[in-house]
């Protein structure tokens, strides 16, 4: 090998002078910036390899397994967990059906989740999404408007599920959406305007995306430019969960239930009514009235309701999932090797607490966070290793909150 091919890198053909660093081999060299290149060849390889191997660990189960799997983090909502594992269960026994000449296609199954805020809406979605081992993403459906209004385009939600499988498409493209606070974007009243609602073009631009179509995301997200190159990803075996808790809809439940199609006849049924859960007799016709536009409730064909959450159902919320309240706060504070005991009677007031702020599951942390605040901020630095959490106790701290002077509507 003479001088002149030494002095150079063997795959750039730069010559000395022009590198930095010129790294000699056995017959060769190679630069600084050939060596950088290489090992982004090889990171992008490993990758690619890795992700196909955790994107074909799909793991699906029989509905009687899906549901108690969820069993163990959901209390109670029985029927919504019935109908939500077969939904599931079809919907990944579908990508995987063998190719036949019968040319029967199976649709997808699209669900709309329908309950009181804290009922497990999407505490479904997210223990649905982990057993199964699919890319999971939550959109809250407000943040949306259809192209040329300020917001975000409904195209962002496939840029976040993309975010969570590291833009692993084939991932993505099996993936699960759940789209909270869909009844945000309902127009006002069932009937068309002349005059073009934001929220309805909001919902028109939803149609395609859900119902399964090839869609353009920018590769890290953001606003779309001419010069970009994009990401084709296809929606058809996307599956998407809406949620919302549709405020007013038992008015709407109710007004149908009481009068037929014709004038205002008493339906005989009326008296076997349960007026206390009137979200249990809930129709696709009820979330169109409500202002879902006909093609939307179309598209989401699985309907279910969560029931709202009684005193007795709460309670068990706190201590009996894998997950539970006292379960997290009892490890939280066994991190400072503090014992935490709460009196049976203390879980109760919290309950009481819960029910009487309308705020669900999900208050049920507030009120938590609230009493045993004071006490996470002073124990740490102190030599006391047990804290017994009396109802005199959690009924002191909470007046004292700002919690104490919420008033419900």
């Amino acid at each position: 090998m003479s001088k002149k091919n030494q002095n150079k890198c063997s795959f750039c053909g730069k010559p000395k002078e022009e590198v930095k660093i010129l790294i000699a081999g056995l017959d060769g060299h190679i630069c600084e910036n050939c060596v950088t290149q290489a090992k982004t060849i090889l990171d992008e390889e490993f990758f690619s390899k890795k992700l196909t191997n955790k994107s074909s660990q799909l793991k699906i189960q029989k509905p009687k397994s899906i549901k108690e799997y969820l069993d163990q983090y959901v209390i109670g909502q029985d029927e919504a967990k019935k109908v939500m594992a077969v939904a599931v269960y079809n919907h990944y026994k579908r990508l995987n059906q063998p190719e036949t000449k019968d040319e029967v296609e199976i649709e997808k199954s699209n669900i709309l989740m329908v309950g009181e805020t804290g009922t497990g809406k999407t505490l479904l979605a997210k223990t649905i999404a982990k057993l199964l081992n699919v890319p999971f993403t939550i959109v809250d459906a407000t943040i949306f408007t259809e192209a040329g209004y300020v917001g975000e385009d409904v195209e962002s939600i496939i840029s976040r599920l993309l975010q969570v499988c590291d833009y692993d498409i084939s991932a993505a493209e099996k993936g699960i959406v759940f789209i909270d606070e869909i009844d945000k974007i309902s127009r006002k009243g069932d009937n068309p305007s002349l005059t073009r609602d934001i929220k309805e073009g909001t919902q028109q631009s939803l149609l395609k995306l859900i119902e399964g179509t090839e869609v353009l995301v920018p590769p890290n997200g953001g606003r779309k430019h001419p010069e970009q190159k994009l990401l084709k990803v296809d929606t058809k075996n996307i599956l998407f969960i809406c949620g919302g808790s549709f405020d007013g809809i038992d008015k709407v439940i109710a007004k149908r239930l009481k009068t037929s199609t014709v004038g205002f006849k008493k339906n005989k049924e009326n008296d076997e009514i349960d007026r206390e859960n009137l979200l249990q007799y809930i129709t696709q016709q009820d979330t169109k009235s409500f202002g879902l536009i006909p093609e939307l409730v179309g598209r989401l064909p699985v309907l279910t309701y969560l029931e709202p959450l009684d005193a007795a159902t709460l309670k068990a919320i706190l201590v009996e999932p894998k997950n539970s309240l006292v379960k997290q706060y009892k490890k939280l504070f066994s991190i400072e090797n503090i014992e935490l005991t709460i009196d049976d009677e203390t879980l109760d007031f919290m309950v009481e607490k819960a029910m009487e702020y309308k705020l669900g599951a999900r208050g049920l942390r507030s009120i938590f966070e609230a009493i045993v605040n004071d006490a996470m901020f002073e124990l740490p630095s102190t030599d006391i290793d047990k804290f017994y959490l009396t109802l005199e106790y959690a009924q002191e701290k909470l007046n004292k909150s700002k919690m104490a002077k919420l008033k419900v509507a």
